[in-house]
């Protein structure tokens, strides 16, 4: 495990790097991953206007900015990705926000596609579900694991899934309106756990 987590790592990149690397990608009409269809660059386009807007407005609470600021021992948030997740647009703004909060947080990104190994040791009720964050100690040891969604949004979805036997269109446009009311609090609060641990 420890093998494939330091490959990824060797491979990853910052924020900025992965909103440039988006936003190039877009410009030559194409999405991140192997696969690429108008459907996920249409999805693309639309998450990336998101993480401009979430950018720009995502505040976070005093009680994160005081939890996250008190880390003393370094952690790296390894997370997997890609351009045209609806979730990962959503939910990596708000990491990125907490990790600049301290220099002992490093958030590295890698993209999904491109780790299939380490997709495959992360698995969300045996999906490739992402945005999926490895919490990392400073000996790349596994801490915690979060995501691909914050806490409200995943009892939404097993509700939905329960009630109707899988996620429609109507569900996920009701979980767009949920993360844009929610405006990151949620994942504040459960990073904030694993950062109290």
């Amino acid at each position: 495990m420890k093998e494939i987590i330091t490959e990824a790592l060797a491979k990853s990149i910052n924020y900025s790097d992965y909103r440039k690397l988006v936003s190039d990608l877009l410009e030559e009409g194409k999405s991140t991953g192997p696969n690429q269809s108008e459907a996920l660059l249409n999805y693309s386009k639309l998450n990336d206007k998101r993480m401009k807007r979430l950018d720009k407005t995502v505040k976070l609470t005093e009680s994160t900015k005081e939890i996250a600021a008190s880390l003393e021992i370094p952690q790296t948030w390894l997370v997997l990705t890609e351009g045209w997740c609806g979730d990962a647009a959503q939910n990596i703004p708000v990491l990125n926000k907490i990790a600049e909060e301290n220099k002992n947080i490093s958030l590295q990104l890698v993209l999904r596609d491109e780790h299939p190994e380490l997709m495959d040791a992360f698995l969300t009720n045996g999906g490739k579900a992402i945005p999926k964050m490895i919490v990392l100690d400073a000996s790349k040891n596994v801490i915690d694991t979060w995501g691909p969604r914050p806490s409200t949004a995943t009892q939404m979805v097993l509700d939905y899934k329960k009630e109707h036997g899988g996620l429609d269109a109507e569900f996920k446009k009701d979980l767009q309106v949920w993360y844009n009311k929610n405006k990151g609090e949620n994942v504040q609060e459960d990073v904030v756990e694993i950062l109290k641990k």
